[in-house]
């Protein structure tokens, strides 16, 4: 597999891929239905939407397991058996020249006391969806998305308990805050001492949106920078969806100031599509 950490220490700038939500439904994913499950039925469409984004340009592919805890699935589906399968998936399609990340999103729960969740509950639902990403051919473990601290916390040592490799995280902010109150500070400092790979922040803004929040981040950052942004912020359309109207071309063009700012990788989040990688 391709070697991660020593992309991160060379000069090269690493692009990731951008949204599949989207992208999935329009390739016939019914509404209301996970993407992961429809994922194990269509595979042949989740490595197409892969394709695509390595013909657009991008180095570094997600894995189709955002919501594939215990906690997401609820039973539907082994956990580790369709993360493996999964990455397995995105790696057939990038190869020995591009990347996998293993997505881990928010299980939805929160740990003890604000939920019913104890930590130690909550690192064993990551651990085995990290070690089935491990096992898929991952080359990094991606926790993205996330909005409260604990569960971040969990992640990490989940990963660190399930196999060696590096691991990025990039934390979800309203404004200069978390969900759960946490700003970026606190959250930078705390995750660096966890010893990530890669830190950053994703989804809830497009580029415009994101730069306090990235200036915010910067002073303190001591490992690699990642933003992904959505395509623009959201808005409802005449039928009351959840639309994301930035352009490929002006999502370029902001989003290209991060790399400006010093971060070391970016990529999109809700509503981005190849078009967007292709353009940035």
């Amino acid at each position: 597999m391709p070697d991660f950490r020593g992309a991160l220490r060379g000069a090269d700038f690493l692009l990731f891929d951008g949204g599949y939500g989207t992208l999935l439904q329009s390739r016939g994913l019914p509404p209301g239905l996970s993407p992961e499950l429809w994922g194990l039925k269509a595979p042949e469409v989740v490595a197409g939407v892969h394709r695509e984004y390595v013909a657009a340009g991008a180095r570094v592919l997600t894995t189709n397991t955002f919501g594939g805890s215990r906690f997401k699935l609820a039973g539907a589906a082994d956990v580790r058996s369709l993360n493996r399968e999964m990455a397995a998936l995105a790696r057939s399609v990038a190869g020995d020249s591009v990347f996998v990340a293993g997505s881990v999103g928010p299980t939805g729960h929160f740990i003890e006391p604000l939920g019913e969740v104890t930590f130690r509950e909550m690192v064993a639902a990551f651990r085995e969806q990290i070690q089935g990403l491990a096992e898929g051919g991952a080359d990094l473990i991606l926790g993205e998305t996330h909005f409260d601290l604990a569960e971040a916390r969990a992640l990490i040592i989940a990963a660190r308990e399930a196999c060696s490799l590096p691991v990025a995280l990039t934390m979800t902010f309203e404004g200069l805050a978390t969900l759960t109150g946490s700003d970026p500070l606190l959250c930078v400092d705390a995750l660096q001492n966890m010893g990530v790979d890669l830190l950053g922040t994703n989804c809830s803004a497009g580029p415009e949106q994101m730069v306090d929040t990235v200036r915010t981040m910067l002073p303190r950052l001591s490992v690699p920078l990642l933003v992904q942004p959505n395509a623009g912020l959201p808005e409802l359309d005449e039928n009351g969806k959840t639309v994301f109207r930035l352009a490929p071309e002006a999502f370029a063009e902001q989003a290209a100031r991060f790399a400006d700012l010093g971060a070391k990788a970016v990529g999109g989040c809700c509503g981005t599509t190849p078009e967007h990688i292709r353009a940035l």
